[in-house]
């Protein structure tokens, strides 16, 4: 029981956790359109996930449990960013529709293969992953400060060749496994 409670009570669990709680405010914060109290809670969650998983690996409590709590912080705070986009900047939103779907389609495909092969979800973070995840931070802020939506796409098009690669990878493995650094990494045994 002992080992369990470290597990859950890490210091990046608790960041990922925390990232979790932080959803129904972003949510709620989208949906009564306080834009400027959306995106300082949205860059303390954003904070959080950088966080987590570099004192994951320094602190050396990376884990299964923190791997799956960090994917589904990804995906909630993802879509409160959508719903942001919708509530807060339906103008932004409308004008970034075709990318939107096609992140959302392209999002699905890979976790939908993973639940079928392996039934769970990928949890795979991968280099490109993690580039798309850092990157998506600035392009998002200067897509619904600046209307500068040039940077915001190129990233939702990153987004894209990485479920490619996470396709890639759920096909070639015959187990579900976490934190896979890129799909030529297992090629080659690295």
């Amino acid at each position: 029981m002992a080992t369990l409670e470290r597990t859950i009570y890490s210091i990046p669990n608790l960041l990922s956790l925390l990232r979790l709680a932080l959803v129904p405010v972003l949510i709620g914060l989208a949906y009564i359109g306080d834009a400027k109290a959306f995106l300082g809670v949205l860059a303390v969650s954003l904070l959080s996930d950088v966080l987590d998983g570099y004192l994951a690996r320094k602190l050396n409590q990376v884990s299964e449990l923190g791997a799956k709590l960090d994917s589904w912080g990804d995906i909630l705070t993802y879509g409160s960013m959508i719903l942001g986009l919708h509530w807060i900047w339906p103008e932004v939103f409308k004008a970034q529709a075709a990318y939107l779907l096609a992140t959302m389609i392209f999002f699905i495909a890979p976790l939908l293969m993973a639940l079928r092969k392996f039934g769970e979800h990928p949890s795979y973070h991968t280099w490109g992953a993690k580039a798309a995840a850092v990157l998506m931070a600035p392009a998002y802020y200067m897509l619904v400060l600046w209307d500068a939506d040039g940077f915001f796409r190129a990233v939702i098009l990153l987004h894209v060749l990485v479920a490619c690669e996470e396709i890639a990878i759920t096909l070639i493995l015959d187990r579900p496994r976490s934190n896979v650094r890129s799909v030529f990494c297992l090629r080659t045994g690295i």
